[in-house]
C-alpha cells in the first residue's frame, strides 16, 4: 500500500501544473504572471523531491487504484522533468519579458505560453506517473498538442508551417504508436483478461513471459515508429530542427530537454515487454538500428548548419541517438550509461539554449555568421556557451564524457563492429560544434550587439551540475541508477 505522504506527493505532483496552467490561462499577461509560472514549477519540483525520497526508501510503489505507478526510473525523469522545467520558468521570465518588449508575442501570446508551459509538464508528468499504456499515449498527445501552440507562439509563416509539420509527423507517429498499443493490449487480453487490467504497466510485465512473441514483435515495430518520431531519431526527425529553429526558446530547452526523453521512456518501457515475451534481442536490435543511424546522420548534419537553435536541435538527435542505442544495447554498464545519458544531456541541452536565446537577442538573429564577441560583450553568455558545448561534445571532466566512455565501453565488448560508426559521429559531431561555436564567442562585438541582462542562475547551475556528474556520483544517485539498471534488464 502507498503511504499517505505518497498519495500527497503525487498528488501535488500532478495536481500543481495543471491547477497553475487553468490559473494562468485567466492570470494572462498580466505583472505577477512569470512569478506564477515560478512558483509553480518550484512546488512541482519540491513534490518530485519527495516522490523520490519515499521510493529510495520503500521501492516500487502502486497508487490510485493501480492508476499510476512508480519505481526508480521513472521516478528520476520526474524530477529531472520538474527541474528543468522550474528553471526554465525562471530563465523565461526575462526572456519572454524581453520578448513582449521587442512586439514579437502580444498579450494573448503571453497567455498562452504561460498556460501551455505549465499543461506541457503536467502532460510529461503524466506520461512518467500513468500505470496505464492506453493513458500514456493520450498525455503524450497532449504533450504533443500544448507544444504544437508554443511552436506557433510568434505567428511569423515560418513558425507556423513548423508548427503544421511537427503536428502532422508527430500525428501520424503517434497513430502508429496507438496501433501499436492496440496490439500490445491484444496480445494480454489473451492472457490476463478483457477490461482495463491488461493495460497496466505492472500486470503487463508480471506476464511478460507468457504474452505471445510474434504480435509483441510486430506491436514493437509500431510502437517503435510511433515514439522513435517523438524522440526524433533518424529518419523520423525533421520536425525537430524547424521546431527548434521557430519556436521561442524555452520551449527549445525543454523540448530537447525533456520530451524527447519522455518518448524514449515509453520505448524502453516497451522494450522490457518485448524482451520479456521473446526471449531475444529483436527489439535491442532495432533500437540499436535506430540510434546508430541517427548517430551518424545528425552528426554530418552539425556540419551545414547556418541557424545557431537549428544545429543544437540535431546535436539533441544525435545525443537521443546514443542514448537509444545504449538502450538496445542493453546490460547493466550500457544501461547505466543510457540513464546518466538521459540526465547530464537534458542539463546541458537547456543550458545551451538559455545561452543561445541571450545571444539571439543581443544580436536579433540566429544566423551564427552575425554572432561574435559574446566573451566581451556578455561573458556570461560567452563562456557559458563555450562550456556548454564543451560538455556536449563529451570533453573530460563533464558528466557527458562519463555516459559516453560507458556506453562506448559496453559496445565495443557487446558490439565491436558497430564501435568504428559510433565514434565516427561522436567524433564529426566533436569537430563540428568546436569549429562552430569559435567564431561566434571569439572576436570583436559588432556595431550591432545590443547589451543585455540575462538569467544567470538556471545557466550557471545546469552547468555546475553537469561538471559535478563527471567528478563525483552522490551515493544516492547511484544507487538510484542501480537500481533502475535493475528494473530494464
Amino acid at each position: 500500500m502507498i503511504g499517505m505522504n505518497t498519495s500527497m506527493m503525487l498528488l501535488i505532483l500532478l495536481g500543481v501544473p495543471a491547477f497553475a496552467a487553468v490559473v494562468l490561462g485567466f492570470v494572462g499577461d498580466r505583472k505577477f504572471a512569470p512569478e506564477i509560472n515560478i512558483a509553480g514549477s518550484a512546488a512541482t519540483f519540491v513534490a518530485g523531491i519527495g516522490l523520490a525520497l519515499e521510493v529510495l526508501e520503500r521501492g516500487s510503489m502502486l497508487a490510485g487504484g493501480k492508476f499510476f505507478f512508480v519505481d526508480a526510473f521513472n521516478v528520476y525523469l520526474s524530477v529531472l522533468t520538474a527541474f528543468v522545467s522550474m528553471t526554465t520558468a525562471i530563465f523565461s521570465r526575462r526572456y519572454m519579458r524581453r520578448e513582449r518588449e521587442h512586439g514579437r508575442v502580444g498579450h494573448v501570446g503571453m497567455r498562452f505560453y504561460h498556460a501551455m508551459f505549465q499543461l506541457f509538464i503536467f502532460a510529461m508528468l503524466l506520461c512518467l506517473l500513468t500505470n496505464n499504456v492506453g493513458v500514456l499515449w493520450i498525455a503524450m498527445e497532449l504533450a504533443t498538442l500544448s507544444t504544437v501552440l508554443l511552436v506557433s507562439l510568434y505567428r511569423t509563416p515560418t513558425a507556423i508551417e513548423a508548427a503544421w509539420k511537427y503536428f502532422i509527423l508527430c500525428g501520424v507517429g503517434i497513430a502508429q504508436a496507438l496501433f501499436g498499443t492496440v496490439l500490445l493490449s491484444f496480445a494480454a487480453e489473451k492472457v490476463i483478461g478483457e477490461g482495463g487490467e491488461a493495460l497496466l504497466w505492472t500486470n503487463l510485465s508480471a506476464v511478460s513471459g507468457s504474452l505471445e512473441p510474434t504480435v509483441l514483435s510486430l506491436a514493437f515495430v509500431f510502437l517503435m515508429v510511433g515514439y522513435g518520431t517523438k524522440v526524433g531519431l533518424v529518419p523520423l526527425h525533421n520536425w525537430l530542427p524547424d521546431a527548434h529553429s521557430e519556436g521561442p526558446t524555452p520551449i527549445s530547452a525543454v523540448l530537447s530537454g525533456l520530451l524527447l526523453n519522455i518518448a524514449l521512456y515509453a520505448l524502453v518501457r516497451c522494450k522490457v515487454l518485448v524482451d520479456g515475451s521473446t526471449q531475444s534481442h529483436h527489439a535491442g536490435n532495432i533500437m540499436m538500428g535506430f540510434g546508430i543511424l541517427s548517430i551518424v546522420v545528425a552528426a554530418f548534419s552539425l556540419l551545414r548548419q547556418k541557424d545557431i537553435k537549428r544545429m543544437f536541435s540535431y546535436s539533441s538527435i544525435e545525443h537521443m541517438g546514443i542514448a537509444t542505442f545504449a538502450f538496445g544495447l542493453g546490460g547493466p554498464v550500457a544501461t547505466f550509461g543510457g540513464l546518466l545519458h538521459m540526465l547530464v544531456h537534458s542539463l546541458a541541452k537547456s543550458a545551451i539554449f538559455f545561452t543561445v536565446g541571450h545571444a539571439s537577442q543581443m544580436h536579433k538573429t540566429q544566423e551564427m555568421s552575425r554572432i561574435r564577441g559574446l566573451f566581451k560583450g556578455n561573458p556570461l553568455v560567452g563562456w557559458g556557451l563555450m562550456f556548454g558545448v564543451m560538455a556536449i561534445v563529451g570533453m573530460p571532466p563533464f558528466g557527458i564524457f562519463t555516459s559516453e566512455f560507458l556506453i562506448l565501453t559496453a559496445t565495443m565488448k557487446d558490439a565491436p563492429y558497430l564501435t568504428p560508426f559510433l565514434l565516427l559521429g561522436l567524433g564529426v559531431a566533436f569537430a563540428a560544434l568546436l569549429r562552430r561555436v569559435q567564431p561566434m564567442v571569439s572576436g570583436e562585438i559588432p556595431p550591432y550587439q545590443k547589451p543585455l541582462k540575462v538569467a544567470n542562475v538556471p545557466v550557471l547551475l545546469h552547468l555546475a551540475l553537469v561538471l559535478m556528474l563527471g567528478v563525483y556520483m552522490p551515493d544516492f544517485l547511484n544507487n538510484w541508477f542501480h537500481a533502475a539498471v535493475e528494473l530494464l534488464k
